[in-house]
């Protein structure tokens, strides 16, 4: 194993939040972190010295009045902090605990300068928790306006979407390809980042404001986009995500053995493999996972296979420095055991004589100038291959764009990587009244610029409706 010379460290926070200890929770799926403590928050709150310039709205996607809601926490009156941050957020719960806020707005925040910024998401988080232990009450919508608007997929942007138009007062049926609502919230990120029940619930109150979801609904298979606006619905919102998965294209990857990060996270968090035996969910590991990336997937996948029992090994040809995951992330994998082989990748997978994963041959990198990206480029030392002995291979690498409904629809233009084009403060697609949003149109992104990109989406939809520009 091959290790940096130079790990960046998370600085401890004034008020920290408890966690499981990493002994206990690498061992079980529930949730990693246990949220603040209401003393712990106003006092994390009351950190916050209210700058005039405001500048950490400046990193939120989904535009939340940040120092308001902060202030209100610094007073206890939770109440109000959650609904400051639902005028612009439906999905709280969820953001306060995978939106990489480090890299948005306490990127921004001042007192970050010289100290630890403030927990903005932590805050957010605490709030949107304490809003979810209280009675459930319904949430009124908007009075509907008969204007139809249908939307294509419930990942984070359908579902901002959806949530954003009802509340201008229209009427939205949101279309599920899978028989569970949610998207990458259900299928990709693992019970012990993200709850389900947090998921359900979140999607519950978005149903309260009037939204209709429909699942089992494969637009493209079943019906088309040109089909829904025949049916009457008024424009068309496209979130369907980044599902396609990508591959290395190197010998040995149809081996029994070889997933791709979105089918091993599918099998463990959306068909239950996790809670083996009460679901009975095939899922093959054997004693060694090797997990090939650096980014958040990576990071779920390998945690998710440790969970599962086995050994769990991240392959990845830059450094730990190098690495787009979180830093958070990063950490818990290490404090739970997982083993990072770096400066490393495979170029030949091999197997047994029953067409089972045995090994793989990997060659060794050394890093060269940065690249695009601003990364120090790979290179590979020749005579340096070597066989790591592994029973399961995870393919992390990146998603692209499902590419379902735009092969269905050819009016719809796509970039070369299959990426529905769209304006990107609008949405508006080359079909007249149809918008897009999300990994669909940029890639694989997070969760909260998904978000955004729902959100204006439903503004502009608002204004082609009503005839504006």
């Amino acid at each position: 194993m091959l290790v940096s010379d130079a790990r960046k460290k998370l600085v401890p926070r004034k008020y920290p939040m408890p966690h499981q200890p990493a002994e206990v929770r690498r061992r079980n799926f529930n949730e990693v972190a246990l949220g603040l403590s209401p003393e712990t928050a106003v006092l994390e709150a009351q950190r916050c010295i209210q700058c005039k310039n405001r500048p950490c709205v400046e990193g939120c996607p989904v535009e939340i009045d940040i120092p308001t809601f902060i202030e209100q926490v610094a007073k206890g009156d939770f109440a109000a902090a959650i609904g400051t941050i639902k005028q612009k957020n439906n999905l709280p719960a969820i953001c306060g605990r995978v939106c990489p806020q480090e890299n948005q707005c306490e990127k921004y925040c001042t007192l970050g300068k010289k100290h630890q910024p403030v927990a903005i998401g932590r805050l957010e988080r605490f709030v949107a928790d304490w809003e979810l232990a209280r009675p459930e009450n319904p949430v009124p919508g908007s009075l509907p306006q008969g204007r139809r608007v249908a939307v294509i997929g419930s990942g984070p942007s359908g579902l901002t979407a959806a949530a954003d138009l009802a509340g201008m007062g229209y009427r939205v049926t949101v279309f599920e390809a899978l028989h569970t609502p949610g998207g990458v919230l259900v299928y990709g990120i693992p019970e012990f980042r993200l709850p389900k029940a947090i998921v359900r619930r979140e999607i519950a109150n978005i149903e309260r404001l009037g939204v209709e979801i429909r699942v089992n609904q494969v637009v493209g298979k079943i019906t088309s986009v040109r089909e829904l606006m025949a049916q009457g619905y008024d424009a068309v919102f496209i979130g369907t995500g980044a599902g396609l998965p990508y591959f290395m294209d190197i010998p040995g990857e149809n081996l029994n053995g070889v997933y791709s990060a979105n089918e091993f996270l599918t099998r463990s968090n959306l068909m239950k493999a996790y809670l083996f035996p009460e679901y009975l969910t095939p899922i093959r590991l054997g004693k060694r996972v090797a997990v090939i990336g650096g980014g958040n997937v990576a990071m779920d996948a390998a945690r998710t296979a440790l969970r599962l029992g086995a050994e769990a090994y991240i392959v990845y040809r830059r450094t730990e420095m190098e690495m787009p995951a979180r830093r958070e992330e990063v950490e818990h994998a290490l404090e739970e055991g997982v083993v990072l082989e770096l400066l490393s990748s495979p170029i030949e997978i091999r197997g047994d004589e029953e067409g089972r994963v045995r090994s793989m041959i990997c060659q060794r990198y050394q890093l060269g100038e940065p690249d695009a990206s601003g990364r120090r480029s790979p290179v590979p030392i020749p005579g340096s291959e070597y066989e790591m002995q592994v029973d399961t291979v995870v393919m992390a690498i990146g998603q692209g764009p499902n590419p379902l409904v735009p092969q269905t629809t050819p009016e719809l233009k796509t970039s070369k990587w299959g990426n529905i084009v769209a304006d990107p403060e609008t949405g508006q697609t080359s079909m007249p009244g149809v918008f897009a949003g999300g990994d669909v149109v940029t890639g694989a992104a997070t969760v909260i610029l998904a978000m955004g990109a729902g959100k204006r989406a439903a503004r502009a939809i608002d204004a082609y409706l009503r005839g504006l520009d």
